[in-house]
């Protein structure tokens, strides 16, 4: 009997809150839940090396399906030994479809029923994404988890546009499920509906009905308040399978990441550690520093005390330094340390629901971050 490529296992769902613990199981090793996945849009993830990113603490990472069928091409990846030969990572990697670029390039999308057709931000040339499509580029690819192709749009939006997106998401996840074809790779369905809570709600258990190995929430952080998201999340979560893994995509503040995992959410991703890395921002227990600032121009403390990463071992005045001096270092160092932030914060999180602390880790957290 085949196994699945991906099996998801609930350990402990902590009191007082729906945090849970478990783990997800995948041919590239296991991921302690919940988790964070750094970005590796590209095959890369932004100026870290492979080795670097795993010191981390990373067990999983992301690329995604549109910037790497422009950049090398599927087929270049392929013919190269698949992406984690390509990144020189060993442990499990999850691919988004590229529906989020239905929303970042709309001025340079067309959406139909058949799929989405692309003007490259590169070159201007065209590139077709249909859910059978989408699926291929990610079987080409070849990473542990590949997602459906869905249909983002903004928000808010009229209720009409989210309906249609809504339902043609429902629609897009089936033909990617049956257009799978590899054994090794598990597809996750997205659930989409804007801000409607009974959009959601429907969504989720339309794409329940379908029997996927996971579930995504996606179509949130494009525009709506973070009180918006949390009562979007307040409905959909538990309309979602409890024995599968729940994903949250592109969405990462930490003070998010609490709020979803006290919500119910396994797993995220989101640029924010690194892209804040490269401008001169860290995040720390007691808020983030915005380390160009002269303040820290002769500071000799590290950026947080306790934190084992590289770039912790040097001052908050050198850091500064190398920012002001525009050299790379800078960038890597706080991208860096802002990876490895991310990742004691969720180990942290994972430890307190074990022992059924959630609520004090995550009151304990938000005090500190809105000190003054």
């Amino acid at each position: 009997m085949a196994t699945d490529p991906v099996r998801f296992e609930l350990h402990h769902t902590g009191l007082g809150s729906a945090a849970r613990r478990g783990t997800l199981h995948t041919l590239h090793g296991c991921v302690a839940l919940p988790a964070f996945m750094p970005v590796g849009t590209a095959g890369t993830v932004k100026g870290v090396e492979i080795e670097q990113v795993r010191a981390t603490g990373a067990q999983m990472l992301l690329g995604n399906t549109y910037h790497l069928a422009l950049r090398p091409g599927e087929q270049v990846v392929e013919a190269l030994g698949g992406l984690h030969r390509l990144m020189g990572w060993d442990g499990p990697i999850l691919t988004d479809s590229g529906g989020f670029q239905l929303f970042s390039l709309a001025r340079m999308t067309k959406v139909t029923e058949e799929g989405a057709v692309f003007r490259s931000h590169i070159d201007g040339r065209l590139l077709e994404l249909s859910p059978e499509h989408a699926i291929r580029i990610q079987e080409a690819l070849g990473s542990d988890v590949a997602m459906v192709l869905d249909h983002v749009v903004g928000l808010p939006n009229e209720p009409a546009v989210v309906r249609d997106a809504t339902e043609r998401t429902v629609r897009w996840a089936q033909r990617c499920r049956d257009a799978s074809r590899r054994d090794n790779q598990a597809v996750f369905a997205i659930v989409q509906g804007g801000l409607d809570p009974g959009a959601r709600i429907w969504c989720a258990e339309r794409l329940a009905e379908l029997d996927f190995p996971g579930y995504a929430i996606g179509g949130l952080s494009v525009g709506e308040s973070p009180d918006e998201m949390y009562h979007t999340l307040e409905a959909t979560v538990p309309a979602m399978p409890e024995d599968r893994p729940r994903y949250l995509m592109g969405v990462g503040r930490p003070v998010d990441l609490l709020e979803a995992i006290h919500r119910g959410v396994d797993l995220f991703d989101c640029v924010m550690p690194t892209r804040n890395g490269r401008n001169a921002m860290a995040f720390t227990d007691r808020g983030s520093l915005r380390l160009r600032n002269l303040q820290y121009e002769r500071d000799e403390r590290p950026i947080e005390e306790g934190c084992p990463c590289v770039a912790c071992r040097r001052s908050r005045g050198y850091i500064r330094h190398l920012f002001m001096a525009r050299e790379m270092l800078g960038p890597i160092l706080l991208s860096i340390h802002n990876l490895t932030y991310y990742q004691r914060l969720l180990a942290g999180a994972r430890e307190a629901i074990s022992n059924d602390c959630f609520g004090e880790y995550r009151a304990a957290r938000l005090l500190a971050w809105e000190a003054p």
